[in-house]
């Protein structure tokens, strides 16, 4: 339940008319999860005998569900992971980094086992109150004989609410700079010319470059230690009061899509 965002522009001799086409980006945007198209790729979970594995975790998460807290690596917003089974269709987990909780979540399967709700709060790449979210997944496949309920392969279908700190983004072009903020802490000042710009505020990642692909369109392209982790495009509508934003997700290999109305 994580990740978001996009931003870019090239810089030639006519400015005053670069100014004029970089205006239309500027200003809050508030994403509408109405519009939102999930990824099609499946979240894979197996339960059993005492072991929970998030097969589509990015890294792969294999450890006890003890309801301790086990350690895990390579993962940029938390260390330890405790899951905790509730009953044979409800788990509950608590991420931690540094001794510190930085997410929670509840894990509900229904009783016909073909809908899996959930609900969560989320402060690991926040710099104030946490994002709190929660929604559904429908259930494309079954998990192995005895497996606990939430194993198997989920599509994301609906997310029924997200906390406003987790919905606003606000763009400034000035000069040849785009400045990005948002309310959980994140921000970036890059130049329109694609290059390298630190990403501040999240754990995650640690660089970010934009750069103009269309007259309304603008790529932005994150990186963490240098790899690629995602590239959003950003389209703002003929009458510049929607913008459509189009993610490539390339640590998980999906792709979402939605549109964020102009305040």
């Amino acid at each position: 339940m994580r990740k978001w965002l996009a931003f870019t522009f090239f810089i030639s001799l006519l400015l005053p008319a670069l100014a004029t086409a970089q205006s239309t980006f500027d200003g809050t945007w508030k994403f509408d999860l109405k519009t939102v198209q999930f990824p099609s790729k499946p979240d894979v979970y197996l339960l059993q005998d005492g072991i929970y594995n998030c097969k589509t975790c990015v890294p792969v998460i294999d450890i006890k569900a003890d309801g301790q807290d086990q350690k895990v690596s390579g993962h940029p917003y938390y260390d330890t992971v405790s899951i905790k089974v509730v009953d044979d269709h409800s788990i509950e987990e608590t991420d931690k980094k540094n001794g510190k909780t930085v997410a929670t979540s509840k894990t509900l399967v229904s009783a016909d086992g073909n809908t899996l709700t959930f609900e969560y709060s989320d402060s690991s790449n926040t710099n104030g109150d946490p994002v709190t979210g929660k929604g559904e997944e429908t259930r494309l496949a079954k998990g192995p004989a005895g497996s606990h309920a939430i194993s198997g392969s989920w599509r994301m279908s609906k997310m029924d609410a997200l906390s406003e700190n987790a919905i606003f983004v606000t763009f400034k072009v000035s000069g040849d700079s785009l400045t990005m903020t948002n309310q959980t802490g994140q921000s970036y000042t890059a130049r329109l010319d694609g290059t390298e710009a630190p990403y501040n505020g999240d754990p995650g990642t640690t660089s970010v470059s934009v750069k103009k692909t269309g007259p309304s369109t603008i790529d932005e392209t994150d990186k963490r230690n240098g790899k690629v982790i995602s590239i959003t495009s950003m389209t703002v509508s003929a009458d510049g009061k929607s913008m459509t934003f189009a993610i490539e997700d390339k640590l998980h290999g999906t792709t979402a899509k939605f549109v964020a109305q102009k305040q």
